[in-house]
């Protein structure tokens, strides 16, 4: 292939990092016209490419099978990040002979381009479902503004609970994802109209982490009275004073990087919370930067750092956790170690296998107290990658064929109630 080819792919590829998706167009289309397009003759040079008059089916030779694949992304973007398959990864793909197709037709399919590229990106122009609200049901946008800073957040209140819900559900998205995708990928909505419950789902801002993730990295974003952990815990503060809810009616829960925070919330707030579902997360306090993030992201326990922990003066908070056996992202072990933070001691576990619905077997682990209240239950999910077990097939990061976490984890917050 000629090398002003190269160099224009190049640049083309540049402009297209930079969202000048009609440059990269413009540089793309005349390196597909050949020389002659400015005027040039550059004589019988072999390794030169024809005029499209010339060769106008097929401008140079290429794989038509062939696909265009983003590039790697920077670390910095991968931290806790959690969500890295679903629908969102399937478009990063395009066809090589559906994109040429589209530059040869003109500078009059530049929208068409661009609205292809834009399909490709994560965090622009996504096209999603939209959000089915039950008959009767409200689905707000509200801002919360406290000390340690503001967050948006949509609030579900079910038409079945309108004068007294029977609890509230805060729901903390993985990275790259937002609330409203959230909730369709959980189907929360959908149980807690079925429950009476109230869900917050809170939403981070780019600006505040590049991919939308929750810092649960940060040692600043660690403790009580400071940084997210606040600010989520004022939202649900707000919340339990307007609908005059009790704490044992009160459960955070999360994905990947949500997840995470999580565990934060109920590390730090255990006056809160009476339960936390963690899925695809991590264990409180195992990282303190960027590269311990990475490393207990693969399972190495031997990086974990803690921070000062909160004064056991409350036992800890019951939580129950789903992971995927082939969770590539986030290693299964952190599943683990999160059981083992939160069992109580003098406890006693019982194990038992089942097969969800879409197939899946799974290993459920349920660890009572010793009065034999079950306080802590981890689910196993054989097979199942870094995606919300159950979800629904259109949202992001989901596994329809797993067992039901959003259902599970409302059955385990409310059986003591």
């Amino acid at each position: 292939m000629n090398v002003d080819f190269l160099a224009a792919m190049r640049r083309a590829a540049a402009s297209t990092r930079a969202f000048n998706l009609a440059k990269a167009t413009r540089v793309i289309q005349d390196a597909l016209a050949g020389p002659h397009a400015h005027g040039t003759n550059r004589g019988a040079n072999p390794h030169i490419i024809p005029p499209a008059s010339q060769s106008r089916s097929r401008p140079f030779p290429v794989d038509p099978d062939a696909e265009v694949i983003e590039p790697t992304k920077r670390p910095t973007d991968e931290i806790a990040e959690g969500p890295s398959g679903g629908a969102a990864a399937q478009r990063l793909r395009k066809p090589m002979g559906e994109v040429l197709r589209i530059l040869r037709e003109g500078r009059s399919a530049s929208s068409r381009f661009e609205s292809m590229s834009l399909s490709s990106l994560p965090d622009i122009a996504k096209q999603r479902p939209s959000l089915a609200i039950a008959i009767g049901a409200q689905y707000l946008t509200r801002s919360f503004v406290g000390a340690a800073g503001r967050r948006n957040y949509k609030l579900y209140i079910p038409e079945s609970a309108h004068d007294q819900p029977r609890g509230l559900v805060v729901m903390l998205h993985g990275c790259k994802q937002d609330p409203d995708e959230f909730a369709i990928g959980t189907r929360m909505n959908d149980i807690a109209e079925t429950r009476g419950l109230l869900v917050a789902y809170p939403g981070q801002t780019g600006v505040d982490n590049a991919s939308s993730c929750w810092n649960w990295f940060r040692p600043t974003d660690q403790m009580r009275g400071a940084g997210e952990p606040a600010i989520i815990a004022g939202i649900t503060a707000e919340l339990m004073s307007e609908f005059n809810l009790d704490r044992s009616r009160i459960f955070v829960a999360g994905l990947s990087a949500g997840g995470a925070m999580a565990a934060v919330m109920g590390e730090t707030y255990p006056d809160l919370y009476a339960a936390t579902g963690i899925h695809s997360g991590l264990p409180y306090g195992s990282a303190n930067d960027v590269m311990s993030a990475f490393s207990v992201m693969r399972g190495d326990a031997g990086f974990m750092s803690r921070p000062e922990r909160r004064t056991r003066a409350m036992e800890p908070v019951r939580t129950i956790v789903f992971h995927g056996s082939a969770d590539r992202t986030v290693h299964p072990s952190n599943s683990k170690r999160i059981v083992t933070a939160a069992a109580p001691s003098d406890s006693t576990t019982q194990t038992q296998t089942g097969r969800s619905a879409g197939g899946r077997t799974y290993t459920r682990t349920i660890v009572a107290d010793p009065k034999g209240l079950p306080t802590v239950e981890h689910w196993l999910v054989e097979g199942a990658g870094h995606a919300w077990s159950g979800g629904h097939g259109s949202g992001s990061y989901t596994d329809p064929h797993g067992p039901d976490a959003s259902a599970e984890m409302v059955r385990f917050f409310l059986e003591e109630l």
